[in-house]
C-alpha cells in the first residue's frame, strides 16, 4: 500500500498550472496528456524518450490515478495541493 501512496504523491494539483488539472510532480505536463498518449498507442519508452524529465514511476502514477478515478475513489483528497 505504501508504494501506491508514493505513486499518488507524484500527482499534484496547482491552480496556476492548467487550471488545476492533475499534473506530474509539479511539472507542466498533465496526467491527461500522458494517458492520451498511452491511449493513442504510444509506449512507455516513447513517452520517456519524448519527455526525458519523466520517470517510469510517473507513467505508473498516471495509470494508478486513472484507475482510482474510474473506480470512484476520491483521488482529489489524496493529491497534495500546492500553489495558490
Amino acid at each position: 500500500m505504501t508504494a501506491r501512496l508514493e505513486l499518488m504523491e507524484r500527482i499534484t494539483v496547482r491552480q496556476d498550472v492548467f487550471g488545476g488539472k492533475p499534473i506530474i510532480r509539479n511539472l507542466r505536463i498533465a496526467v491527461e496528456h500522458v494517458l492520451g498518449m498511452l491511449a493513442a498507442g504510444d509506449t512507455v519508452e516513447t513517452i520517456l524518450h519524448e519527455y526525458p524529465f519523466l520517470e517510469p514511476e510517473d507513467i505508473q502514477a498516471c495509470l494508478l490515478y486513472a484507475h482510482r478515478s474510474i473506480t470512484g475513489e476520491d483521488v482529489h483528497d489524496r493529491v497534495p495541493v500546492s500553489g495558490s
